[in-house]
């Protein structure tokens, strides 16, 4: 029997072939296997990645790296990092933009923050408070000519949100961008400046194994009005991006970053209340817009969205306790009672 497998199979498999790092092959084996069409004529291919699979994951578990004239030894890499929160962002940038700054500011972590360059040497997470949610950042070390640990990769393709930090006191600022971006681009991770829709027809064969990662801009170290020009350049390289003024000297223009990194994330928040009680504004359930009263339920517990009945909803817009069906789509600040 044929195996029928997709053009885009053997665009990722060409790939996979000339891969060196172990832990970026074995994410491309994964890929490969569940891409392969599930029957008899793919049994044998299937047994056959199954084992690559395997062979990868024991090389990296062991600290083996694939790669060059043979094996290498290389230190366990922290290629993954717990999502915790409201939502993951993942900070990125050359080296001396200001990242570890954001993190302290932001968090109660505390990250090395030098004027030295690489400080930053392992991811590092943090949770920022805003209104009433919590959102996970992660730390980076910095990607440059000069160093790019490829255990990042993995990171940001897991991420939610990606904050690209421009620290504009660099006069080689736009070169040290150009880098970084193009860098990921041959990892196939795109940095873009709003969600990707999949057009009717699905993916391509280019698009394969891709990672388009919605991705916001902090133009960072924007001391003074000196600096504003290079802000205006980022804007005509990057059009299509959200570019946030930030200097940890501006309270209101780290705020500002705060509220960009939340609309970034492209959520909402929903409170809860029961009956005969105030509402609860401390633990929210955080949803995607357009997200209904049912899906609001099952978030909570799917045995709970099965036994929901109706739901009295207030917020903007709407009457107090207005009563609506599992159908009702819910906005960013409404409250929501369950009545099973």
């Amino acid at each position: 029997m044929p195996a029928n497998l997709p053009p885009q199979y053997y665009v990722l498999e060409r790939e996979f072939k000339a891969e060196r790092d172990t832990a970026e092959k074995l994410r491309l084996a994964k890929e490969l296997l569940r891409m392969m069409p599930k029957h008899k004529g793919t049994d044998k291919l299937q047994a056959e990645m199954k084992a690559k699979i395997s062979k990868l994951t024991k090389l990296l578990a062991s600290g083996g790296q694939k790669g060059g004239g043979g094996g290498a030894a290389r230190t366990e890499q922290p290629d993954h990092v717990e999502r915790e929160g409201a939502g993951q962002v993942i900070i990125i940038g050359p080296p001396n933009s200001g990242k570890s700054s954001l993190l302290d500011c932001f968090t109660n972590a505390h990250p090395i923050v030098a004027e030295f360059p690489y400080s930053t040497r392992e991811p590092q997470p943090g949770m920022m408070s805003f209104q009433s949610i919590q959102i996970q950042l992660v730390d980076t070390p910095p990607i440059s000519p000069d160093l790019f640990e490829t255990y990042l990769l993995g990171i940001i393709r897991n991420a939610d949100l990606i904050c690209l930090v421009a620290g504009l006191n660099d006069d080689d600022f736009v070169e040290r961008l150009d880098f970084l971006v193009d860098k990921l681009k041959q990892r196939r991770i795109v940095l873009v400046g709003k969600e990707r829709e999949v057009e009717e027809g699905g993916l391509s064969p280019s698009d394969v194994g891709v990672a388009y990662k919605k991705t916001i801009i902090a133009a960072h170290k924007i001391d003074d009005d000196s600096r504003l020009p290079r802000m205006e350049k980022l804007r005509e390289i990057y059009p299509d991006f959200d570019i946030i003024r930030s200097s940890i000297l501006d309270d209101e223009s780290l705020e500002n970053l705060q509220q960009g990194i939340y609309q970034g994330l492209n959520i909402i928040r929903v409170f809860t209340k029961t009956v005969g009680h105030d509402p609860d504004f401390k633990d929210p359930i955080i949803l995607k817009p357009g997200a209904s009263v049912d899906e609001a339920a099952f978030a909570l517990h799917k045995d709970f969205a099965r036994k929901l009945k109706f739901a009295k909803v207030w917020g903007e817009g709407k009457h107090d306790g207005q009563r609506v069906q599992k159908t009702f789509i819910l906005n960013d600040g409404d409250i929501i009672e369950f009545h099973i």
